[in-house]
Formats: structure tokens, C-alpha cells, sequence
């Protein structure tokens, strides 16, 4: 989602590198996913599924095209 819209930002972090990471996330297997802190799932999913999950999370800024914020509003 994030290469296709400049709305979604992406962070990849390798857990042995940075254990702060893997422990404030709780991380214990990879990948693992987590939406503004508010929201996570576990291995890999389907694109279908993991877009059912975004809209699941923020359905306001699915719906109305609107970018979700770090405090999980919307806004454009």
C-alpha cells in the first residue's frame, strides 16, 4: 500500500537488529504486522486480507479516501 499512495508509510524493522523493537511489539515470529500500535496480525497474509484488516481498523478513511492518522483519525 505504501508505494502506491504517498498516504500510507511503511516501516520494515529486522528484529535482531533492534531488540527495543521486537520487545516493545511483543515480536515472536515474523512478519508481523502492526497498524498505528492499534491493531496486529501474525505471518503472511494475502493482499486481500491484509486490505480487508486496513478497511477493518480505518473504515472512515477507507471509505472516504481519507488518510488515517497516528491517533487514528482521519484526515486529508
Amino acid at each position: 500500500m505504501a508505494m502506491e499512495s504517498e498516504n500510507v508509510t511503511a516501516d520494515v524493522i529486522e528484529s535482531n537488529e533492534f531488540p527495543q523493537y521486537s520487545a516493545r511489539y511483543a515480536v515472536q515470529a515474523v512478519p508481523k504486522t502492526v497498524l498505528n500500535d492499534r491493531f496486529e496480525f501474525l505471518g503472511a497474509v494475502p493482499e486481500a486480507r491484509f486490505l480487508q484488516e486496513v478497511a477493518r481498523v480505518f473504515p472512515r478513511a477507507i471509505e472516504s479516501d481519507e488518510t488515517p492518522r497516528d491517533d487514528g483519525s482521519a484526515g486529508a
